[in-house]
């Protein structure tokens, strides 16, 4: 076997590529290597598309049908499981283990990965002390690892990797990490996911200065650590799950499902929360595509009707034609949004931002019924807001329990956005391989599975 390393790095295009504002990156093709665009699976979300590379099947077949789901069993919207026990199919590692039982795998921060069957894993998991804290901390296998790591660089750097700080410092601790178990351990394949490029061109867009300045960050952390792993005798291949288009209006989805009288809430303290169990239909807003779920068949072309009419939605999938979308999943909605070009979906239920739930204002991936990309940004829309959350965070420190209330509910600040398929390739993902398997294929995301396999079980050309 040939040792491969494959880094997803979150973001990167072809335009970007071809622009030459990543040119550690681009470097990869000069020896022999291509790059090309990647067909993103549907929707161009984080779970799905990393479940479709890993898998070569698509979310109708493995059931990540993004980032999250209703779990209509126990009436709950859950997002951002970490279970890979929920990806339905082999993974590439099993298939290279059955091909060749000494074949092992790293698999560093991709989603999905507590209970993986790879030889060694990582992923970010806070503690959650009774105080209402949260605790930076990983989870990984074999648990010994999560120490090694920490031990090496220091606690996992949380609030850099998603919330208002989000930026370089994460990537950075992770390219850290899979150059140790490389060192360490020599797996024949190491995946490696660096998330930097998502934050600021969702904050600011992809052709804000802040967003140029990004992909310079990354492809230095990213070029250094292709050079480490070739200086180690690996082939390298960069890709990404998608491409973040500018956006500049929001969709409140659910706002218009309830003002049409199929969502229900319930108002505990006199602020309200979503009853999906109650509720005729509801949507999961996951960036640009929203799954929505009818709880009576009856209503289903009522529903769609509705979607259909309501400015920013594209178009509104169906039984009919989640099959040729590749979303025909019991984990799927009944109906499935897809949002205009420069459109995107809140998770937002309330009418009344004074009735919102207490945690709209937080960063709580877990308690929100959607995907929440303001929770990125620090409320814009007060001047003394880096003062009020420091001395929120003083308070924690000091013992006190306080509430880090310091999200805006204006969705109007996002400038970018990702989820439906790009209009352009080039502003899609890209395949950027050090190895010419698969050059001159039209690629689509589940084409990756196998040429991580052929990178890996090609014969290696003597002298070499």
């Amino acid at each position: 076997m040939r040792p491969l390393m494959v880094m997803n790095v979150v973001g990167l295009t072809p335009r970007m590529v071809d622009g030459g504002g990543a040119p550690r990156l681009a470097s990869l093709q000069e020896r022999g290597g291509y790059a090309t665009p990647l067909q993103p699976v549907l929707p161009a979300v984080t779970c799905s598309a990393q479940a479709s590379m890993l898998t070569g099947r698509a979310p109708s077949e493995h059931g990540i049908v993004g980032n999250g789901w209703y779990f209509r069993d126990q009436s709950e919207v859950r997002l951002w499981r970490q279970s890979n026990h929920l990806v339905q199919g082999e993974k590439v590692w099993e298939t290279a283990r059955r091909r060749d039982p000494q074949a092992t795998c790293a698999k560093l921060f991709w989603w999905y990965n507590m209970y993986a069957s790879a030889d060694w894993s990582a992923t970010p998991r806070p503690v959650y002390p009774a105080d209402g804290s949260k605790l930076p901390d990983l989870y990984s296998h074999p648990a010994e690892l999560r120490t090694a790591l920490q031990s090496r660089l220091g606690v996992f750097p949380l609030f850099d990797f998603w919330g208002p700080k989000a930026g370089i410092g994460s990537s950075r601790w992770i390219a850290d990490a899979a150059r140790h178990v490389l060192d360490n351990h020599r797996p024949h394949l190491c995946l490696v996911y660096l998330p930097h490029l998502d934050y600021d061109l969702q904050r600011h867009g992809p052709a804000s200065p802040q967003a140029v300045q990004a992909l310079a960050d990354i492809d230095d952390v990213a070029g250094g650590l292709a050079d480490y792993a070739q200086g180690l005798g690996y082939d390298v291949v960069a890709l990404s799950e998608y491409g973040i288009t500018a956006v500049d209006t929001p969709v409140h989805i659910n706002r218009a499902l309830r003002e049409a009288g199929y969502l229900a809430v319930h108002a505990p303290r006199g602020l309200e929360y979503l009853d999906a169990g109650a509720s005729r239909a509801f949507a999961v807003a996951d960036h640009q595509v929203a799954h929505v779920y009818v709880r009576d068949p009856a209503d289903v072309a009522a529903v769609s009707q509705t979607l259909s009419r309501l400015p920013g939605v594209e178009r509104v999938l169906d039984a009919d034609t989640k099959p040729a979308a590749g979303l025909d999943h019991p984990r799927a909605g009944e109906l499935v949004a897809i949002a205009d070009a420069g459109c995107w979906f809140t998770y937002y239920h309330w009418l009344d931002d004074d009735r919102a739930p207490d945690f709209a204002r937080t960063v709580d991936i877990h308690n929100k019924p959607g995907y929440d990309p303001m929770e990125l940004l620090l409320d814009p829309d007060q001047p003394d807001i880096q003062l009020r959350a420091l001395g929120k965070l003083v308070r924690k420190k000091l013992g006190f329990r306080s509430v880090f209330d310091v999200i805006s509910l204006d969705a109007s600040h996002i400038r970018g956005s990702h989820g439906r398929l790009p209009d352009d390739p080039l502003d899609g993902p890209v395949y950027l391989s050090g190895t010419a398997v698969g050059a001159g294929h039209r690629l689509v995301a589940s084409d990756v599975r196998d040429l991580i396999l052929e990178n890996l079980f090609r014969t290696r050309p003597a002298g070499t």
